[in-house]
């Protein structure tokens, strides 16, 4: 069979472009983290997220740890109170449906327990430290679905942009955030779907590439960036306190007060 395309000689050397030409292993990219890992190592990785890293002070975790128990990952949006449904509708099919959270609420909770406003973090990212952990994302998050978690303000810390691809898919780092956690607010996330992670979180011993501002057993420490409690979030956090209060004696038929009444006390916050 004749080639579609001749054979040339480029710099002395002839190439065949045949229509048929398969890629060879040396054509392929290798694993773009395996990529990384030639240029950087988990210590250098964490070195970038320990300097650049915010975390909520313990004591606003403890004053407020749940700043939105209404919200969760795929909760349904409504307005007027709570009591229609809030729509989006697609301005080239016409379809319209119920809008859902995406990672709005879980955002504002952060900002606010950090003390600041939406407008004074640019291209910073929400990072949610407990998930069901997939690269992929085809797996249901249930952990942030729960209404205990998502708003959690120890279940978050605010990352450059950029460094949150590190957490979304490297194993290593999601787990040394979660030891963070753990030595950091006393907390370790219960949820049925991420039991055996809780175990190797309160086991863990690799201590190699472990920030050394961050907490461990045997050192009580605040990590670098840490937004202490001051009155900016007391106010912040007694203003969501006032409006869960008012929400459960008043809002619309969709509030979801059990559910709301369920957090607080799982939490056991006081209004």
């Amino acid at each position: 069979m004749r080639n579609r395309f001749p054979s040339r000689p480029i710099d002395g050397i002839e190439i065949l472009k045949a229509s048929d030409e398969q890629t060879t292993n040396s054509d392929t990219l290798p694993d773009g983290l395996e990529a990384l890992r030639r240029e950087l190592s988990l210590s250098d990785v964490m070195g970038l997220i320990e300097r650049t890293a915010r975390w909520v002070d313990p004591t606003t975790f403890e004053y407020l740890p749940v700043w939105y128990p209404e919200h969760a990952r795929r909760a349904l949006f409504y307005k007027a109170n709570w009591s229609e449904p809030q729509m989006n509708r697609n301005r080239q099919t016409g379809v319209s449906i119920h809008k859902s959270e995406g990672n709005v609420h879980a955002n504002k909770a952060l900002t606010l327990a950090l003390g600041l406003r939406a407008g004074e973090r640019p291209n910073w990212s929400c990072c949610h430290i407990w998930g069901v952990d997939d690269a992929f994302y085809q797996v249901s998050n249930a952990v942030v679905q729960d209404r205990r978690f998502f708003s959690c303000v120890a279940n978050m810390v605010l990352l450059p942009t950029p460094l949150k691809a590190f957490t979304d898919v490297m194993t290593d780092v999601k787990m040394m955030l979660r030891v963070c956690a753990l030595h950091l607010y006393g907390w370790s996330c219960d949820h049925d779907d991420v039991a055996d992670i809780a175990d190797q979180v309160a086991d863990w011993a690799n201590w190699d590439a472990y920030p050394e501002s961050w907490p461990k057993p045997g050192r009580t420490t605040l990590p670098l960036g840490t937004a202490k409690f001051s009155p900016r979030i007391k106010a912040a956090a007694d203003r969501r306190k006032a409006a869960i209060r008012k929400d459960l004696a008043s809002a619309g038929p969709h509030y979801p007060r059990e559910e709301v009444r369920k957090v607080l006390g799982y939490w056991n916050i006081s209004l």
